[in-house]
């Protein structure tokens, strides 16, 4: 083990880390499904746009995906449940990179619809630098997801 990993791993720090981490991806889930919950129908439009699921489905999880973004958020932020809601948090971020990366694979050109409305752009021009910072974005807090699940115990949880 080298000495970085021995640091973030330490029980000095490693409750720290979980508590930020938690805080982090809490509040970027719980934020992204806030500014949806309030236009469902903008949401569905956003799940639609990847072309992946049938429409029916695409709309259904346009609906529930905002509320279930802001329950993990709420849970991880207050360190309920911690381990269940970093895998359905790390679960949500893969889901994401998967489809961002499958669209811009495709040549959809699409505003991704993380932080409220997305859907088709109008310009042809795929938004390479957009798809690169929200796989980015997402794949850290990924990682984030992981580290939360395997070091559970972190300051200020409510998780006895």
């Amino acid at each position: 083990m080298n000495k970085l990993t021995s640091n973030l791993t330490s029980t000095k720090y490693q409750p720290w880390l979980t508590l930020v981490f938690r805080l982090i991806l809490g509040g970027v889930l719980f934020v992204a499904g806030a500014l949806k919950v309030s236009d469902p129908y903008a949401s569905a439009t956003s799940v639609r746009a990847y072309q992946i699921l049938p429409v029916d489905l695409a709309n259904l999880l346009g609906f529930v995906l905002p509320f279930a973004e802001v329950a993990i958020g709420i849970f991880l932020i207050l360190g309920i449940w911690v381990r269940l809601n970093a895998i359905a948090g790390g679960a949500l971020m893969v889901m994401f990179i998967i489809a961002i990366a499958q669209a811009w694979i495709r040549g959809i050109s699409l505003d991704c619809g993380c932080f409220g409305k997305g859907g088709l752009l109008e310009s042809e021009e795929l938004p390479v630098w957009n798809y690169t910072v929200e796989i980015a974005r997402d794949i850290v807090l990924a990682v984030f997801a992981f580290y939360i699940y395997r070091f559970p115990k972190g300051k200020l949880g409510l998780d006895k």
